[in-house]
């Protein structure tokens, strides 16, 4: 559907079979064999005799860029598990996992790699401001945000918030060059597991960050969002997670493939996230209810206000 342009095609109205085979460069019995799959995914409704239109789930993929980008994208993985079975006995040399290793010399792979980055942040965003109130929030400092798409959906949405993006050097120098001048938001380079994480901030988010990592360099991340908020201060953790009711198979299979062929991470639950958060010193930990928690949970949690009693 995505290759093929379908969605576009259908967007401008229903289409018979016969156009839609014209458009896809197929034969009429072929085409029938992906729009009856198409319908039987909720993708597509059928009209009799012949007629074809978008169904809801179709016109969501229509409305959200970064659906189509994350099907484009998965071409790797699957090329990954052409042998899942030699997967799972060596992922050292696998595609995703070069994918994900930011190589700044290869301008390619570079703008590939932000541009992926940039819609599948965007495609949560509204999701999770949805349901996540800032209005008390004065410095907001978002983690590995690399050009800034959840930030800049905090800055529109709460203007007097002062945003800030930190991440690696040069995915701070290209995202430089891609936002536009008059952006409300402060780019910081450094990296996440070393070094001092700037301060002064009242809130830092990790959106689609922590499931990408193994268990030691998250607890050590979240040690150190702890150290570096301010008294009272607040964590925003928003990811898809494992054992999501009705979603199981998202965190267990999806993500369990996927992950291990990049090289590291794993999808967690809520408990186990929970337990990090309190080992690293967080109180009040609490999941926030999203309207597609198939996509994505929340999980904020404080930092102890100073009592000087």
């Amino acid at each position: 559907m995505v290759e093929l342009e379908l969605t576009e095609f259908l967007a401008q109205g229903p289409k018979s079979t016969a156009d839609i085979a014209k458009h896809c460069n197929l034969s009429e019995s072929a085409t029938l064999v992906l729009l009856r799959a198409l319908k039987s995914l909720s993708l597509l409704i059928h009209y009799e005799p012949n007629w074809w239109s978008l169904d809801e789930l179709g016109a969501a993929m229509l409305a959200n860029p970064g659906i189509s980008a994350m099907v484009h994208h998965h071409k790797i993985l699957y090329q990954d598990l052409i042998d899942p079975v030699a997967m799972l006995r060596d992922r050292s040399n696998s595609q995703l996992a070069q994918f994900w290793n930011y190589q700044p010399d290869e301008e390619a792979q570079k703008t590939s790699y932000s541009e992926l980055m940039a819609r599948s942040q965007s495609m949560i965003a509204d999701y999770v401001l949805d349901r996540v109130d800032l209005s008390a929030v004065k410095n907001l400092m978002d983690i590995a945000g690399g050009t800034g798409a959840f930030a800049s959906s905090v800055a529109q949405r709460w203007p007097n918030i002062s945003v800030s993006v930190l991440d690696l050097p040069q995915v701070v120098a290209e995202a430089s060059h891609r936002v536009a001048n008059d952006c409300p938001i402060t780019f910081l380079a450094g990296d996440m597991f070393s070094g001092p994480l700037p301060r002064g901030r009242d809130c830092i988010s990790l959106v689609r960050v922590l499931h990408d990592h193994d268990d030691g360099p998250v607890q050590n991340l979240l040690n150190r969002v702890h150290a570096a908020l301010d008294p009272g201060g607040s964590i925003i953790i928003a990811e898809p997670m494992a054992e999501t009711p009705g979603a199981e198979a998202i965190g267990g299979s999806y993500f369990g493939f996927y992950l291990w062929t990049m090289g590291s991470g794993r999808a967690r639950t809520v408990a186990e996230l929970s337990g990090m958060l309190r080992q690293a010193g967080f109180t009040d930990a609490r999941e926030i209810k999203t309207g597609v928690p198939s996509l994505v949970r929340v999980i904020t949690a404080q930092k102890k206000s100073v009592n000087f009693v």
